[in-house]
């Protein structure tokens, strides 16, 4: 086998890992909760998923990097498509997830709660 860096199984997941805020390890590395990978039954990497809480940081830090501005300096109407889309990602299930997203978008969490309560309110019409 190559070094491990250079197999093509490790190629093809490090963007998606590195997206989810993950670490890729050696096999023999990996704990109990990691993910471990094998390419042509021969194991190739393990994952190291990130914590939820992690996750939502990396998340709104990787929306930062979209938007190309701090997420509080987005208008309204974009600020009310990141909680949408949060939602639908789960942000809101982890512990703290509104207190979070209300700072980093800059906006109180009644605030928050009114987008999610204006959104779940479209969906019932």
């Amino acid at each position: 086998m190559s070094a491990p860096g250079d197999h093509p199984l490790i190629t093809a997941v490090k963007p998606l890992v590195d997206a989810m805020g993950g670490r890729i390890l050696l096999p023999e590395q990996a704990g109990p909760d990691d993910v471990v990978l094998a390419w042509e039954g021969e194991d190739v990497l393990a994952v190291r998923l990130p914590q939820l809480a992690d996750s939502l940081e990396h998340i709104l830090a990787a929306l930062e990097r979209r938007h190309g501005m701090p997420l509080a300096d987005l208008d309204r109407k974009r600020k009310q498509e990141i909680v949408r889309g949060l939602e639908a990602r789960g942000a809101f299930s982890v512990r703290h997830g509104v207190e979070t997203v209300a700072g980093a978008l800059g906006v109180s969490r009644f605030t928050v709660y009114n987008y999610l309560n204006r959104e779940n309110a479209a969906k019932g019409k």
